[in-house]
């Protein structure tokens, strides 16, 4: 039965449904329980609405719908004879999969190594290891390691020479820092968790842009945080330029006086947008102002492939904080390898001791050996490692800026600086049903709603930069034919959908 963790309010649900796009009916309009069936159906199958999750009473979801509560009924009794829903008098209804159904996809998750022979995966943003770079410093790893060996192993704040070299690169990029001001954390998502679990309470008010990084916003929702989005300003003149609407920012942190901001102001993910330092200050005057602490997601801080070298970059926000209020979150896994999993956590010293405090109930440490290579790596291989990376995630970039407007014209996306991926909209083209399609189809495709915090950005899609740029243009015929035949209707193949709501 659904944990009490896994209700879904009446207005989140009716969110939900607004975003839940279905095909155009082949016949006449089907009756309106029909619809609602078929959009918490879509829902659960792509994922959006968990298994599990405990839906409103009837009386609930028809009022917050506008709907007879006979409609939402009919609706249930339909999707229990489906296999969608389960209930139990006195207990509520909550979904499910039909007996032998697969769980629903994540195209942000990696595809298993057994079907990555039949599968086009366009959905997981990771870079292969570099070599022989990777190779070299795991050798020189496993030649220091016997001097480790002997003791027990378990480094809450991380191994020393690590510290040094994630504080000697703050230090590089201008942010003068110290080795007690790092906490190294198992991948980025580790510390991401970390710094939630002790910053963040239930009912806390979290702003986030959006779009934001999906795995970013599902683990905010895990911990019982209310998110509050901030949309980005609309494009500027300068090459589709996206910058962050300082004024919603301002009104958001004033009004919903938020505990924490989350923002990724460097290459941004999914976008790949910058953020030039004045709009850094001015976030920050805001966020003081409000006493929210701001939590820089700095994960693909390295990856501006689209910056000349000799223009400079902007500072780290926490180069501009004087009162301690940024933590900042950085990752190896982004520039190096994602097989290291190796974070990091940049604060104030005491709250570094902190989380250091807290993490030994979950995580007593992150692997020494893992340590050792990534402390390798960001030495002296770091400027070829940096370059040769770059130049994947360029080469690819160019690939899809030519291949996509030859086959899909009426697509488009800006050319962003850096970053893992490119922000593609659709042209009207539900994000959701192309990646339920490619399901079907053997690609996997991250679609944009994944990205925001209410269902928002359904007409997008986020294509990974990480392909080799070889096979661009034949991933992007597929992608095309696949798109055509979503267009006819041929996402869902069910006859019982219909139109969406008007909730």
């Amino acid at each position: 039965m659904a944990d009490w963790h896994t209700t879904v309010t009446p207005p989140a649900l009716a969110r939900l449904l607004a975003t839940a796009r279905l095909p155009e009916p082949a016949t006449s309009r089907r009756p309106a329980y029909r619809t609602l069936a078929g959009q918490i159906r879509l829902l659960v199958t792509e994922g959006r609405l968990p298994v599990g999750a405990r839906l409103p009473a009837e009386r609930e979801l028809a009022s917050a719908l506008e709907l007879s509560r006979t409609t939402v009924a009919t609706a249930y009794e339909t999707l229990r004879g489906d296999g969608y829903l389960l209930s139990r008098r006195g207990a509520g209804s909550w979904t499910a999969l039909p007996e032998g159904a697969p769980p629903p996809s994540d195209a942000l998750h990696p595809v298993p190594p057994d079907e990555q022979g039949s599968t086009l995966d366009l959905g997981v943003a990771a870079l292969p290891a570099p070599q022989p770079w990777l190779g070299q410093a795991a050798a020189r790893a496993v030649e220091l390691l016997p001097h480790y060996a002997a003791g027990h192993g378990h480094y809450p704040t991380g191994v020393p020479v690590l510290r040094e070299a994630v504080a000697r690169r703050y230090t590089e990029r201008g942010l003068p820092t110290t080795p007690d001001q790092i906490l190294i954390t198992t991948g980025a998502m580790g510390g991401l968790h970390l710094v939630q679990r002790v910053l963040i309470g239930r009912g806390d008010r979290v702003a986030v842009e959006a779009p934001s990084y999906a795995h970013t916003l599902q683990a905010l929702r895990l911990t019982g945080a209310r998110l509050v989005p901030v949309p980005y300003a609309l494009p500027q003149s300068r090459a589709g330029e996206q910058l962050w609407d300082l004024e919603e920012w301002q009104r958001v942190l004033r009004g919903a006086a938020p505990r924490v901001a989350y923002v990724i102001p460097d290459f941004h993910n999914p976008t790949g947008t910058l953020i030039g330092e004045e709009q850094r200050r001015e976030l920050l005057a805001a966020a003081r102002a409000a006493g929210s602490v701001v939590l820089v997601d700095e994960t693909t801080a390295e990856l501006g492939w689209g910056v000349p070298e000799s223009t400079p970059l902007p500072r780290p926000m926490a180069a501009l904080d004087r009162s301690a209020q940024v933590v900042t979150v950085g990752s190896a896994g982004k520039l190096l390898w994602g097989g290291l999993r190796i974070g990091w956590v940049r604060a104030a010293p005491a709250l570094v001791r902190r989380l250091a405090t807290e993490r030994v109930y979950s995580d007593v440490g992150t692997p020494v050996l893992d340590q050792l290579i990534a402390a390798e790596l960001l030495d002296e291989p770091l400027r070829a490692v940096r370059s040769h990376q770059l130049a994947r995630l360029r080469a690819t970039a160019h690939a899809f800026a030519a291949a996509l407007p030859e086959h899909l014209p009426g697509w488009s996306f800006p050319m962003p600086p850096g970053g893992l991926a490119l922000w593609v909209s659709t042209d009207g083209l539900s994000g959701a049903a192309l990646a339920q399609a490619g399901e079907r189809a053997g690609i996997r495709i991250a679609s944009g709603n994944r990205f925001g915090s209410d269902g928002a950005f359904e007409h997008h899609i986020r294509l990974p930069l990480t392909v080799p740029a070889a096979t661009v243009p034949a991933a992007v015929e597929r992608l095309a034919a696949m798109a055509a035949r979503a267009a006819a209707g041929g996402r869902l193949g069910s006859a019982d959908d219909a139109q969406p709501l008007a909730v």
